[in-house]
């Protein structure tokens, strides 16, 4: 398929990916060679998820506040967007990340990431997620297949389906994927409950939950014997309604375990910030040893990003310096000790019972 957009040509390639807003392909700038991303939306509600992307990243584009004057290189961009009026269907033009996502990576890198890469990920994330929370935007759906991946090792936080204002959303409207979700956030799921839930902090949680995805290669949760990826029941009334934690990675360092029990606090009030988490010895060790032994240097491997890194100061940010379609089912609802309601969703077209939760 050709297409004109903005007043250049453009081709669709293979399809590369899929998700909740629709079908990703490969396509190319016929002009110059260039090589992107098209996004298509092929229902409404995959419509809606793909517009609300567009919309947020837009606001980032255009907001231009004194701390965070600069778009960030660690959140995926917006290169345009196009509506075939033929057919009927939007098609939104991302920037191309070689290396896919990071659940791609882990299945073909033997299933996990050795912990110094966990850190070297685990920093962009944040700075990419700092740089939305000082634009009060929140991602709501963060997990290992919402953050990709370039050849030169550099990770940017994706797909916007869920996102939302902080100060237009403070309510629950829609939410994310139920294993990497917050407590309070799978709790909000009740119609009935006006409670306004700190998304930011909610951003926190899930990049916990993805630190542990990065680190075992298994979504958090499934180690725990009353919890089955078969049975999302269960799991969603442990987080909600029990006290304890996602299971922490056994071979993780001292600096790791404790990054992680300052994400993964059930007190949304008593969680780190992502500029807090930034000053982390689990992230500031690791950064000064990895300058060092890099900074007189050209790239020497795929996790070399000095050269990127280089173009985007931290101090414009005053970040602290581094030392297929989709089927709802809302038919079985489960109360839990509190009273509030928990929704069962399943992705139909994949088979898996774990999706993006939208509300009603």
């Amino acid at each position: 398929m050709s297409g004109r957009n903005n007043g250049f040509d453009w081709v669709k390639g293979k399809i590369v990916g899929s998700g909740s807003f629709g079908s990703v392909h490969l396509a190319m700038d016929k002009s110059t060679g260039g090589l992107f991303v098209a996004k298509t939306a092929h229902s409404n509600a995959e419509h809606d998820a793909l517009q609300n992307e567009v919309n947020i990243l837009n606001t980032l584009k255009n907001s231009s506040p004194s701390s965070s004057s600069l778009p960030s290189p660690y959140v995926i961009q917006c290169l345009g967007t196009e509506y075939d009026h033929q057919d009927d269907k939007l098609h939104v033009f991302m920037e191309y990340m070689a290396g896919g996502s990071l659940a791609d990576a882990l299945h073909k890198f033997g299933g996990s990431f050795d912990e110094h890469v966990v850190r070297l990920y685990t920093r962009q994330i944040l700075l990419g997620l700092y740089h939305l929370h000082q634009n009060e935007i929140v991602h709501c759906d963060l997990k290992c297949k919402n953050v990709l991946l370039a050849s030169s090792g550099t990770v940017k936080i994706a797909d916007f389906g869920c996102a939302k204002r902080i100060s237009k959303d403070s309510h629950m409207n829609n939410g994310g994927t139920p294993l990497w979700m917050a407590p309070e956030v799978i709790l909000s799921r009740n119609a009935k409950d006006e409670r306004v839930v700190d998304f930011a902090a909610a951003d926190i949680w899930s990049l916990g939950c993805t630190v542990i995805e990065m680190a075992t290669g298994r979504p958090p949760w499934v180690h725990d014997d009353l919890v089955s990826i078969s049975n999302p029941m269960s799991a969603m009334f442990k987080i909600a309604c029990g006290d304890g934690l996602p299971q922490f990675p056994s071979h993780f360092s001292h600096e790791g375990s404790d990054f992680l029990r300052k994400c993964l606090v059930r007190d949304p009030n008593k969680r780190s910030t992502a500029k807090e988490l930034l000053n982390h010895p689990f992230l500031v060790a690791n950064t000064l040893t990895y300058h060092k032994h890099y900074s007189n240097s050209s790239p020497a491997a795929v996790l070399d990003v000095h050269q990127f890194e280089d173009d985007y100061d931290d101090d414009d940010d005053e970040l602290p310096s581094p030392a297929g379609g989709i089927k709802f089912s809302f038919g079985n609802d489960f109360v839990c000790q509190q009273g509030k309601t928990i929704w069962q969703q399943e992705d139909s077209a994949s088979g898996n019972h774990w999706i993006t939760i939208r509300s009603r």
